[in-house]
């Protein structure tokens, strides 16, 4: 498969970036000439992630990294999502002061105790799931509604695996919790891509990304054909699609059509 030389039918590229574009460290080599490619090729690039942060964040991030903005039109995150359904509530939180301070930029009330809802960005670097167990069982003692941020189960992060808020929601659930998913693979987050960009038929829609139970569930579920990153978060794993769906082309990288 070749990303540089695309059907002409594909107007949208949704591209995931935390194992495609970057690794937390770095823009992943080749990455900026496809980028390049598809802007030449007048295709609309928006950037669908299920980080906890803000776009602003997230374009923060990148300028860091090095990735020049003209190269997408847009970020679209799963924290957004959450953090506009929190409004107006004084919620428990847990991952890190970074993700707090995100949050409490757009206007959250963060407290310790005594709160229904939870807001949960991820875990505290170093942390595990079974760090959380009592934490867990207190939150389901009391009923709270755990909202998990970021559905990602894990990411990799400088060749070291990182825990993320899905792996502890899925705890959470598994223990008969109330969890509200935000991001990837649910619907709502590619619905909202496809009305910032204009677009209304699917078939012009292409979703790129290395994760099975988010980029890919999320494209199958929706209904839009996908690139499956083989190079990413499964590395070196045998993929598994959902039933009766699979990717137009598998690729080992984002830049492997550009290096």
């Amino acid at each position: 498969m070749d990303l540089l030389t695309l059907p002409d039918r594909y107007r949208l590229i949704l591209c995931d970036l935390w194992g495609c574009v970057h690794d937390g460290a770095r823009i992943l080599p080749g990455v900026a000439a496809t980028l390049a490619a598809w802007k030449a090729q007048q295709r609309l690039v928006l950037f669908l992630t299920n980080a906890p942060r803000s776009a602003d964040a997230i374009r923060v991030q990148l300028e860091k990294l090095g990735l020049d903005e003209d190269l997408d039109d847009g970020i679209i995150t799963a924290g957004e999502a959450g953090a506009a359904a929190l409004a107006g509530k004084a919620v428990g939180f847990c991952g890190t002061a970074d993700d707090r301070a995100d949050l409490e930029r757009r206007g959250l009330t963060i407290v310790e105790e005594g709160f229904a809802d939870l807001a949960c960005a991820g875990l505290a670097p170093g942390e595990t799931v079974d760090d959380y167990a009592e934490r867990l069982d207190a939150w389901r003692a009391t009923d709270v509604l755990l909202h998990c941020l970021n559905p990602d189960r894990i990411v990799h992060h400088r060749g070291e695996v990182m825990i993320c808020a899905g792996a502890l929601a899925d705890a959470y659930e598994a223990m008969g919790g109330r969890v509200v998913w935000y991001g990837k693979p649910f619907p709502a987050i590619y619905a909202h891509a496809l009305t910032l960009a204009g677009i209304q038929d699917k078939a012009q829609v292409l979703a790129i990304g290395d994760g099975l139970q988010t980029d890919m569930a999320g494209a199958a579920g929706f209904g839009i054909d996908a690139v499956f990153v083989s190079g990413g978060i499964h590395a070196g794993e045998e993929a598994a699609f959902p039933h009766g769906w699979h990717p137009i082309g598998t690729v080992p990288s984002l830049g492997s059509g550009a290096l």
